[in-house]
């Protein structure tokens, strides 16, 4: 069976957790190898630059220097988590990948895109998601709602717009590779969403709604 590469992007509070957690568990309960994972921090080094990033207290960090951390973090964890579990033929489920940067140190930061994507692709050497599903929704109704914001999620309403509208202009350029749903759907109706779409992506009739 051939593995994928599954990505969750959107906002802060759109809940991308929750649907990657609800993916992985019915790809595991019909018998799939499938690895979860998350950017940026999910590797040893990773975690230390997902301190760097978020914590407050690195305080005004550089926009470039915040890419390169982003663009650093992805570069190990594609080296020590995502290709060795799809070379094996896992599917690998992921909270975020280059679409944040570019969302977030493009739009949001507004550095130039077409820099950040260079340093994204060279950092990636080109790994594109199988499939990204973006879980849309007003920033004032994801990000505006959380009680403990962390150094980007308290970077104002303006940033948050940007991110937004960046991802949609991702999602715009490339539609046959992204999957738009507004965050705010019944839960199961996302998943259910999803799961057809990744069913279809793996060409496996033993994966059943």
């Amino acid at each position: 069976m051939r593995g994928a590469f599954i990505v969750f992007e959107g906002g802060d509070g759109v809940g991308k957790s929750t649907q990657a957690a609800l993916l992985v568990d019915w790809l595991a309960a019909a018998g799939r190898d499938v690895v979860r994972t998350f950017e940026p921090g999910d590797t040893p080094a990773g975690a230390i630059m997902r301190q760097l990033v978020l914590d407050p207290s690195t305080g005004d960090l550089a926009p470039w220097a915040e890419a390169l951390l982003y663009a650093a973090d992805k570069a190990q964890h594609l080296h020590e988590v995502v290709r060795p579990a799809l070379a094996r033929g896992a599917v690998v489920v992921c909270d975020r990948y280059v679409d944040s940067m570019l969302a977030y140190q493009g739009a949001g930061r507004t550095l130039p895109l077409e820099q950040v994507e260079r340093v994204a692709t060279w950092a990636t050497d080109g790994l594109a998601p199988d499939l990204t599903v973006l879980l849309d929704l007003d920033p004032r109704a994801g990000v505006g709602t959380l009680a403990a914001l962390d150094r980007v999620e308290a970077a104002g309403d303006d940033f948050h717009a940007r991110v937004r509208a960046g991802f949609l202009e991702l999602a715009a350029r490339a539609p046959e590779r992204y999957l738009v749903l507004p965050a705010r759907q019944p839960v199961q109706e996302i998943a259910e969403t999803v799961q057809k779409r990744v069913a279809e992506i793996l060409s496996d009739p033993t994966l059943t709604m």
